[in-house]
């Protein structure tokens, strides 16, 4: 339980790939696998709002609470 990160789902969805999202918002493949697989203790609020507005989503497509 707790929060959930849907990232791969948002980009499926947008046909984008993860290194075409990680050099768009500035941050390393890796870090952004990182996040993908949910093993990341923090999310600055600085990349969720680059996330959203590459993906042209809002954070609640992204961060689920289960």
């Amino acid at each position: 339980m707790g929060i959930e990160i849907e990232l791969d789902v948002l980009l499926a969805k947008k046909k984008k790939r993860s290194k075409e999202l990680a050099e768009e918002i500035g941050i390393t493949e890796q870090n952004l696998s990182i996040l993908k697989t949910g093993k990341a203790k923090a999310l600055r609020f600085s990349t969720l709002e680059a996330i959203c507005k590459a993906l042209d989503c809002q954070p609640g497509d992204i961060l689920k609470y289960k």
